[in-house]
């Protein structure tokens, strides 16, 4: 698949306006394209790693605190593009405080590329900057963010933004910002081996009035891995972001994620372990949502009960798309009018290229806060590259408020558990399900609840006590109890099991399946 760019001649001399900003900053006539940035990681991945100097900073960038480098903004009407009616403008995150790595930012067209400079114009020094030194021009810059009419039409709002090793988010209509996406996970849940490669450099390609999708293209660079991606991004209702990827391997790693996202989750409806806090649900998604090659939908809600880090793999020969979902739009859910957790956008992966065959992984690290990201989502492919290896692969993401369209059959609305005092070796389980041919059921026939248990403990475990009954607005709820098999058996001997569920009416299914793992 290429990277199609139209050719068209485009004036440069509206371009006029922004050069006062950064003396120096001349356009080179030179073509961009994906294929460049593709040989540029190809000729990079020969070379042996060099990691970036953090120690190039000016001092008094170094040493900013979290205050002081919110206390430095872009000037809006400094926004590239800004000074012209084009339907995307980017701003630029200074270099300093925790992103001591800058990434080279270029501008381009059809003909010509120039590099964007550091330079004080671009920012408004707040008073918590008492004193700054130099600022070297070639510097680079901490990150990019685009804006675009995505509220209204009179108001560029923030679109997506690029910043940190390789992580970038992006919003549609009416969301706040939440999940995380990344270029490419490398060794992630080994331990200690982990890396974080970044993005050296970015071309930002500069929009025609017809446009609607922002185009650029990122240089990644890391000790295993080199890489050229190519990313259109189409606001809208629903932001769908196209990602091409060219990976280049120095080197061979345990684990490689594909279209890998980081999320946070700290208690939900079906939380055992509950926190001292005034809100009833507290996450940036709660489930993630995976289309098997033979149409099944799996939901597996997330947890943050055991206190231990934890995995799920569901493996397939072909992925159709997986993503981490916030389902649940109440506010009374959450309760929160600051953080707007019901605003917070699902980020669903669709392959556009051949994956082959692989596995989603999840990872689930123990949380005692909201402060910092600890969901993990990604594809593993079987073939890990070799040392030389390049590999090519393409995506699109959805960061959206809304389930996959194409999707008819119910879904999983909210997962319960408990015990009684009474009854200490008896778990209830409850899964409620709505949607698809739920939403106008007829008749007095109920649909049939398909429960099993996998993995080593289902033997140890009894399912017992079965029963669908229909709820207020439109929901139908599948309980049981788990019991120990063994006459005299103890829940806490059992282990963890993983759990399914589904509703079926005779021979189809009506839901998705529900995939959970419980420790009795």
């Amino acid at each position: 698949m290429r990277w199609l760019v139209v050719h068209r001649f485009i004036h440069l001399t509206a371009f006029l306006a922004f050069a006062p900003l950064a003396a120096g900053q001349d356009w080179k006539r030179e073509d961009v394209t994906f294929e460049k940035i593709d040989a540029m990681a190809k000729e990079l991945a020969a070379q042996p790693y060099a990691a970036p100097n953090a120690d190039a900073l000016p001092e008094w960038m170094k040493n900013l605190s979290y205050d002081q480098y919110r206390d430095i903004r872009f000037v809006p009407e400094r926004a590239i593009w800004g000074a012209e009616q084009l339907p995307f403008r980017a701003m630029l995150f200074h270099p300093g405080y925790l992103f001591k790595e800058p990434v080279a930012v270029n501008e381009f067209t059809d003909t010509h590329q120039q590099r964007i400079r550091l330079a004080e114009a671009f920012f408004n020094y707040g008073p918590l900057i008492q004193q700054r030194g130099e600022l070297p021009p070639e510097t680079g810059f901490a990150g990019v963010r685009y804006h675009a009419p995505l509220n209204r039409p009179d108001y560029f709002d923030e679109l997506a933004v690029f910043q940190g090793a390789s992580y970038w988010r992006a919003l549609g209509k009416n969301q706040r910002y939440g999940i995380s996406a990344r270029g490419i996970a490398v060794d992630t849940g080994i331990d200690g081996k982990e890396e974080f490669p970044s993005f050296r450099e970015f071309w930002l390609r500069k929009p025609t009035p017809e446009d609607k999708a922002a185009m650029l293209f990122g240089l990644l660079d890391g000790p295993s891995y080199t890489g050229a991606y190519g990313f259109l991004i189409q606001p809208g209702d629903d932001t769908v972001m196209t990602v091409r990827v060219v990976l280049y391997a120095r080197r061979a790693v345990t684990r490689l994620g594909f279209a890998p996202m980081s999320s946070m989750f700290w208690f939900g409806e079906n939380s055992r372990r509950r926190f001292d806090d005034f809100r009833p649900e507290v996450h940036d998604s709660d489930g993630l949502a995976i289309k098997m090659e033979s149409g099944e939908r799996i939901w597996r809600p997330l947890s943050n009960d055991t206190g231990k880090l934890e995995f799920s793999f569901f493996s397939m020969d072909k992925c159709q798309g997986f993503g981490l979902l916030q389902r649940d739009r109440r506010f009374s859910a959450y309760e929160d009018g600051e953080a707007d957790y019901e605003k917070r956008p699902s980020l669903w992966i669709e392959p556009t290229s051949d994956w082959g065959s692989g596995k989603v992984m999840l990872m689930e690290i123990p949380a005692h806060n909201e402060l910092a990201d600890n969901v993990v989502a990604m594809w593993e492919p079987s073939h890990i590259p070799q040392a030389g290896e390049r590999i090519e692969f393409s995506y699109k993401q959805h960061w959206t408020m809304d389930e996959d369209p194409a999707e008819s059959r119910g879904r999983v609305v909210a997962t319960r558990t408990g015990l009684h005092d009474w009854q200490p070796e008896q778990r209830t389980v409850t899964v409620e399900f709505a949607g698809g041919a739920l939403e106008k059921w007829e008749g007095d026939q109920r649909p049939e609840a398909m429960i099993t248990a996998l993995g080593e403990a289902a033997s140890k475990l009894k399912i017992q006590g079965v029963a669908v009954q229909p709820l207020p607005e439109g929901r139908w709820r599948a309980a049981f109890q788990i019991t120990p098999a063994a006459e005299g058996g103890k829940l806490s001997d059992i282990g963890p099991v993983e759990l399914r569920c589904s509703l079926k009416k005779g021979e189809d299914f009506l839901t998705e399946t529900w995939a959970y793992r419980i420790i009795p």
